[in-house]
């Protein structure tokens, strides 16, 4: 299987270092510093006090690149629709996507069913041009459970690692799906294959659309912001109506609110990715994590008023940092 990266960060790296350790051909589309970086010194994984190197062909131009069995997404999902003509570029006739993104996917309501069958989210696919060009048949979805961060461009720090939770929307695509999570176990990336990718997604976002958007807010770590009852209060109020949101569209949630805040409390005071892009002063990831939810319970005329105040707030406080000058 052979593997093109789109997306070095923090998770992309992680991945990509897997998959490298495992023996697959493993190559990665980057540009600027991150480029440079791969081509002096490769990519590095460090944890703890150990440090790994791995040589990946890199390039800015698809063209250089050998054609994929596999293309690897892990951009942020506001980058993916700009990045959609690179995409393109790297697609053969029979590559997967395999993909890696906080919030809701572009497929995720493709072949789905029910009431927001198919529905497009101007918030996660502006136009559909994702979902027409990448439909959900040609997907492997992904679920990362990890701690990690770009200490430098190419250089990926591991903090936690949990799971790398992986499944196949369409169900088309078993032996793919089998190749991917045992080429990521053999390079000791504790990856799952699990029957239900969507009821995965809906789960981690269940946690991810509170804490990630009020941490922009209040700027402040999640140990503080649930030592706070009122800064709590807004998350278990956004929780309800996630879940309610889930229940039309037949992913109830079987965790109760206090189940979930004791597995959060654990993690302590850890800073969310989107506090950590608003503090380096980059584009925050709030249409997949919390204005696609919006969308989708204005769809299907679902009260969720917390969760569309919220949103509001933090949609005014990137626009405001953007303005800023420096």
């Amino acid at each position: 299987m052979r593997v093109t990266v789109l997306g070095l960060g923090a998770v992309g790296g992680w991945l990509a270092a897997g998959l490298a350790r495992a023996g697959l051909p493993v190559a990665a589309l980057a540009r600027g510093a991150t480029l440079a970086a791969l081509r002096r010194d490769g990519l590095v994984l460090r944890r703890g006090t150990t440090s790994e190197r791995f040589a990946l062909p890199a390039s800015d131009d698809p063209a250089d690149l050998p054609p994929a069995d596999l293309l690897l997404l892990a951009l942020k999902g506001h980058d993916l629709p700009p990045a959609l003509p690179l995409i393109r570029r790297l697609l053969g006739p029979e590559t997967l996507v395999a993909t890696a993104q906080n919030g809701l996917p572009w497929w995720f309501l493709q072949g789905f069913g029910g009431p927001a069958e198919g529905l497009v989210l101007e918030a996660v696919d502006p136009g559909g041009a994702l979902g027409r060009a990448l439909p959900a048949g040609r997907v492997l979805g992904g679920v990362a459970h990890v701690g990690a961060l770009v200490e430098a461009p190419g250089v990926v720090r591991l903090m936690t690692e949990d799971r790398m939770l992986y499944g196949d929307p369409s169900g088309r695509h078993a032996g793919a799906l089998a190749r991917l999570v045992g080429a990521l176990r053999q390079g000791g990336v504790p990856a799952e294959a699990v029957p239900d990718i969507r009821r995965e997604v809906w789960l981690k976002l269940w946690g991810n659309s509170n804490m990630n958007p009020l941490s922009a807010l209040c700027r402040a770590d999640m140990r503080a912001m649930l030592e706070d009852p009122g800064v709590l209060g807004l998350v278990e109020a956004m929780m309800r109506e996630m879940a309610a949101i889930g229940g039309r569209i037949g992913l109830p949630i079987a965790q109760s609110i206090e189940e979930r805040m004791v597995v959060t409390r654990r993690i302590g005071a850890f800073r969310t990715s989107m506090l950590q892009d608003l503090e380096a002063g980059r584009r925050l990831e709030l249409g997949p994590i919390l204005g696609g939810l919006v969308e989708l319970a204005r769809h299907l005329e679902q009260p969720a008023p917390v969760l569309a105040g919220i949103h509001g707030l933090v949609r005014l406080l990137a626009e405001g940092e953007a303005r800023r000058p420096g």
